[in-house]
């Protein structure tokens, strides 16, 4: 079974660790809905931030939904000037039988602008997705 990269991103507003967390936990769960993906396929997460978010580690969001058996890593990305700030990235290694080209990679909110050609998701219901969050969240948002 090969194994694929998906990608996604998001921003935040401010330099925040409950803000941090919600919007990794929006955006990862995005990516497991969108891709079906299983947390026992994934090999291992990459969550990164631009130098302005120190606030919290994004991977604990991860912890959060469950992934307690997945390798998880926080890095920071590249401080290139004129990059776009504030934002949080996740690429997955995902063991899957899919092709490359049906992977459905996520950008939201100011990272659509990342890759506008990858930002075209189907119609979210952020409700929906907010409960789904909930239902699967396995430790209280603080730590």
């Amino acid at each position: 079974m090969p194994c694929r990269g998906v990608r996604g991103a998001t921003t935040v507003e401010h330099n925040d660790r409950e803000e941090i967390l919600k919007a990794t936990r929006e955006l990862l769960a995005l990516m497991i809905r969108q891709n079906d993906i299983r947390p026992e396929d994934v090999a291992s997460a990459i969550f990164s931030t631009t130098p302005d978010l120190n606030a919290e580690f994004p991977a604990l969001a991860a912890r959060q939904l469950g992934w307690t058996d997945v390798a998880l890593m926080c890095t920071n990305e590249v401080n290139v000037p004129g990059a776009l700030g504030r934002c949080i990235r996740i690429l997955l290694h995902w063991n899957t039988d899919k092709p490359a080209a049906q992977i459905v990679h996520v950008y939201i909110k100011r990272a659509a602008r990342l890759r506008p050609d990858r930002s075209q998701l189907p119609p979210v219901d952020w409700q929906e997705l907010e409960e789904w969050i909930a239902e699967n969240l396995i430790a209280p948002a603080g730590r």
